[in-house]
This record gives structure tokens, sequence and C-alpha cells, in this order.
């Protein structure tokens, strides 16, 4: 049943969306609190790959999430039979719950869960694949071909929480994250669910999926420099840095929200996608899809270019997609482009792909309670072309009530996210 109140409440005007709860395993932490406070140090999770033998790769270096114990959360048996992108997502899930107190049981039919992957179960097929080369089919795992997929990641939040509104996952690249957040806030804006855990997770921080993006030529060779490897706007970057990790949402319909008591962390005002159709990899060069993305975003949350007090930008720190992303803001933006702070925390992260969205969405709402700016490390040589206030270096102390956060995928996916937040954004 709903909370008392709640529906003739919402029914009375349109649904709004709000975040009651986070929750976050990553490279520079493997909590909220933890990943906040290594991100306001400018304290990063780059380091070389531990989780196998890199030493024949190009690509050696990677944003790992460090110290997780899956048998310690979940049991034995489910670590032995898991996998990474579904443990992360479940424990990022459980987090949130517990900092929204959403009682799950008391709404079941009407909390669903929406997470993302941009590459799902990678572990699980090339390790299913190692065995069947070498031992052949019989000793394949009959939960292999469950665990590969993406939407098991969601499914197993689900079976863990109770949650039996609507499930899915949603696939977009990079953007997946973002898209998972807009997507499941339509879900309560047309009534069909008063909460949802949106989410993004990923784990592709294996042999094959270092193997893909370096011959993509998408990833940093700084291999024997890692803290300083992922360079987003500086003239000398290289390409970004591979990484894992989960982030989840209890998005919330407001009224619903309110009437438990719940704390507001910031209220989603408006999302939009687009697409470039340009490139199967590289963005369109002046920011076309972008344009569009950004502006639909800010004229739906009913917002100017220049009420933004910060930008959490995708910034992946590759040549192309920094310069095209600089391009879109500007042209957004126009001359308020060069007075709106923007960050990249893949600086520290690394880009954790399917979950960057949700990851970075989390950074703009803690960014807004605390009035602190997470800063873009290793920005030392600012490229020309990419001249607008990216925070270089250190954090900083800046007061906004309005942010955006922007994601871009292969494909040419793009999402953008705008947020209403502060100590009081209810």
């Amino acid at each position: 049943m709903r909370a008392q109140g709640a529906a003739t409440m919402a029914d009375s005007g349109p649904r709004r969306v709000v975040v009651t709860g986070m929750g976050a395993v990553s490279p520079v932490g493997n909590s909220v609190a933890q990943s906040w406070e290594s991100l306001r140090a400018g304290r990063g999770g780059i380091a070389p790959i531990t989780h196998f033998d890199a030493s024949r790769l190009p690509v050696r270096i990677g944003g790992e999430v460090k110290g997780f114990d899956a048998a310690a959360l979940f049991g034995t048996k489910e670590a032995r039979r898991g996998t990474a992108h579904v443990h992360f997502a479940m424990a990022a899930a459980r987090e949130a719950v517990l900092d929204s107190r959403l009682d799950i049981a008391a709404d079941s039919a009407e909390v669903g869960v929406l997470i993302a992957s941009g590459i799902g179960g990678l572990e699980v097929i090339e390790n299913t694949t190692r065995i069947l080369d070498a031992e052949g089919p019989r000793r394949v795992s009959p939960f292999a071909a469950a665990m590969a997929l993406v939407d098991m990641a969601p499914g197993m939040v689900s079976i863990d929480l109770g949650a039996r509104g609507p499930n899915m996952a949603v696939v977009s690249a990079c953007a997946s994250g973002a898209d998972a957040i807009g997507q499941a806030s339509n879900w309560i804006r047309q009534g069909d669910a008063v909460a949802v855990l949106a989410g993004g997770t990923e784990a592709g921080i294996t042999s094959t999926g270092i193997a893909m993006f370096a011959a993509a030529r998408a990833l940093s060779t700084r291999n024997d420099d890692p803290e300083h490897a992922s360079r987003p706007f500086d003239r000398d970057r290289d390409g970004f840095v591979a990484a894992e990790g989960s982030a989840v949402l209890v998005l919330e319909e407001r009224e619903h929200a309110l009437a438990r008591g719940a704390t507001i962390h910031a209220e989603l005002l408006g999302y939009a996608a687009s697409a470039d159709a340009y490139h199967i990899t590289a963005p369109e060069p002046s920011g076309d899809g972008a344009i569009r993305c950004v502006s639909r975003a800010l004229e739906r949350a009913g917002v100017r270019p220049e009420d933004i007090g910060y930008i959490n930008a995708h910034g992946t720190g590759t040549p192309l997609n920094d310069l095209a992303e600089t391009r879109a803001i500007k042209h957004v933006f126009g001359e308020a482009a060069y007075s709106v702070p923007i960050s990249s925390t893949k600086s520290m992260t690394g880009h954790m792909l399917g979950a960057a969205g949700v990851f970075e969405a989390m950074v703009t709402i803690l960014a807004m309670r605390d009035g602190f700016l997470p800063p873009t490390v290793n920005l030392e040589n600012q490229d020309p072309e990419c001249d607008l206030d990216y925070v270089p270096r250190v954090g900083r102390a800046v007061n906004a009530r309005l942010a955006m956060t922007t994601s871009f995928g292969f494909g040419g996916h793009n999402a953008c996210l705008v947020f209403a937040g502060g100590p009081n954004p209810a």
C-alpha cells in the first residue's frame, strides 16, 4: 500500500521525483561516505590492475574496487555462483535503501528496480569460454547463462530486497547509468511505481575487457604513472582509464516521500536523451547531439543555463570527447559557460562505464548538499580549446542549488540530468 495520503496528493498535479537514498561501491570507496571523502580530498583510485595478470596487455592500469568481500555480504554460496557486476549492484542497493529508510515490504508491488550496465557479466563469459575450451561443456556452470546477463543485476536486487514493481536493465554504453535514472523517473511520473532503485553497475576490468578497449585506442597507456593517467581537459590526455563499481539512487514520488517523513537529498527536475547518428565511437565534433540533449533537459527542468551552479561533466580524458563536450557547453550556455564551474570526477575514479552516470549523479547531489565541488585532478596543462573553468586540481567551496550532469557513450548516446539540491531541496 502507498503511504497514507500519497496517492491523492500526487494525483492532484504532476508527479515530482526526488532522491531519498544513495549507495555506492567505487574505486575510491565501498560506500557513499568513503567515496565522497576521497573525492573531496582529490584522492584517486587508479592503480596497476590486480584482478588478473595484465603483463601482456598494452594497458595495465584501471580503477578497481578494493577490499570488496562478496562472501561476507551475501554468503559463500552466492559469492561463488554470482558475478561482480551483480554483487556490486546488490551492495549499492542495500546501502541506498538503508539511507532512504524505505519500507519496501509496505509497497513492494510499487517499488521498481532499473539498473543499467554497459557490459554486464563479461567475466562470466570470459571464464566460461576458458572452461569450455580446457575442460569441455560438462564443466560449464549452470548459473553461467543467468549471471552473464546485463539484467541479472536488477533481477537479483529485486530478489534480495523484495521489490516487485517494474524491473529491467537499460544499455546505452557509457550513458547507461544516466538513462537508468531518467527512465526510472518516467515510471514514477506515469504512476507505474512510487519508488525505483535506479542504478548502474559494471565489472569490465577483465583481460578481454581491457584488451577490447585498448584495441579501440580508447584507453590511456600511462602504465608507469597510473595516478596521473586520467587527465580530462588536459592538453596531454591520451584516453580514459577503465573502472568498475556501482551506484544506486532511491528515486521516489515526492508526496510519497514527504508522507513517510523521508529525508530528501535532491529533486530530479529534468532528463533528456539524444543520439549523434554520427560514428560508432567518436562523438559528433560540433557536439550537436549533446547540445540538443542538454538544451532539452534544461527546458524540461524549467531552468535557464545561467541558473546552473555546477556541471559534473562526462569528461573522459579522450581527446575527442572533452573537446566536443566543451563545445556543447559553450553553445548551450553562451557567455555563462565561462562562469559555471565544471569538474570531471573520472580524473579520480576512472571511467565506470555503465555505472558512471549514476555515480556522477550522486556526486552532483553531494556537491550541492555540502556546498563543495570535487576537483578535476591532473589538469596541469589545460587544452587551449578546452578553456572553461574545470575546477583544476583542488576542490572548491561553492553553494550550487541547481546542477546538471552529462553522460555520452559509444554509438552516439547522449543523456543529461538536471537536479535541484542543497541542504533543503524539498
